[in-house]
């Protein structure tokens, strides 16, 4: 099995936080076509970048959306990728894949919006990109519902996960009108986001329904719908041996069997965990 059927595989059987992250390098890459590069930096027009003008931003509404999968660096990407990888997996310890991708979309939306508006109200203009907004929400959405949930941490040792996630809050306020004024607000847009998206949670209202509602309105409107099948009566003239049948049907059961095993492998230790020969097994498994 070759490196793109890999590829494949990981995507179709790592999970939803996985897939987000495969979403955002490709975005990267594909992006890659329209950038400039300046100083080190990726430069991205403001038709696929978020725009605080007011105008801009008019014209271009879909980027309170694509900001959050453009990143501005490889090693913004990186580092983004890595937190999102790891915030994802406490976020879905408690909660379904569904709601990571609602939350997500809704708090990059949300902290786009509360970015434009401050730099309006501070008379600037300027141009924000990266996952880093979304990723705080669904970080403080997992400590607002398990504050107490212990950790490790590299070099630190045990804590809890609410200390963490206040480091990190802290830090955002320290440098807020130091440096990266924009992103430092979105940063803490996405936080407040992911508190509220918690407490209205816990009070019975899921706002991620909002996304999953309407992307599943939209497959319905373009799925075809499907010719309800004339009723026949027919009978059943079974030439087969019943030994052939029994031991087809052991064939099969014992090959759910293997899938089922391999799947449990899985979601312990990951998909690096197989072998090569369980991962060939597990692809043509899928055809």
């Amino acid at each position: 099995m070759g490196l793109w059927d890999d590829l494949k595989m990981q995507y179709r059987m790592g999970g939803i936080t996985q897939r987000l992250i495969f979403w955002n390098i490709g975005v990267f890459l594909v992006s890659l076509i329209f950038y400039e590069f300046r100083l080190g930096t990726f430069i991205f027009p403001d038709w696929l970048a978020l725009s605080s003008d007011p105008l801009v931003l008019a014209i271009h509404p879909w980027t309170l959306l694509t900001y959050a999968f453009l990143h501005s660096g490889f090693l913004h990407l990186l580092f983004n990728m890595l937190v999102l990888n790891y915030a994802g997996m406490l976020f879905l310890t408690f909660f379904k894949e569904k709601q990571l991708v609602g939350l997500y979309i809704l708090s990059a939306i949300f902290s786009g919006i509360i970015f434009c508006g401050a730099y309006f109200l501070m008379g600037r203009v300027s141009i924000i990109v990266g996952a880093s907004a979304a990723i705080m929400a669904i970080l403080v959405a997992a400590t607002t519902y398990s504050p107490h949930m212990p950790i490790r941490l590299l070099l630190i040792g045990r804590v809890q996960l609410w200390h963490m996630t206040a480091v990190i809050l802290i830090i955002d306020l320290m440098q807020l009108m130091i440096e990266n004024t924009g992103g430092h607000i979105s940063h803490l847009a996405g936080a407040f986001f992911g508190f509220t998206y918690i407490k209205l949670l816990q009070t019975g209202t899921d706002l991620s329904k909002i996304v999953t509602g309407t992307v599943d309105g939209v497959l319905r409107m373009f799925k075809p719908s499907q010719p309800k099948p004339f009723k026949k009566v027919h009978r059943n003239y079974n030439t087969q041996p019943r030994s052939t049948t029994a031991s087809k049907t052991a064939v099969k059961d014992k090959k759910q069997q293997q899938i089922d095993e391999i799947l449990d492998k899985i979601s312990r230790s990951g998909y690096d965990s197989l072998t090569q020969q369980e991962k060939d097994f597990l692809f043509n498994a899928g055809k």
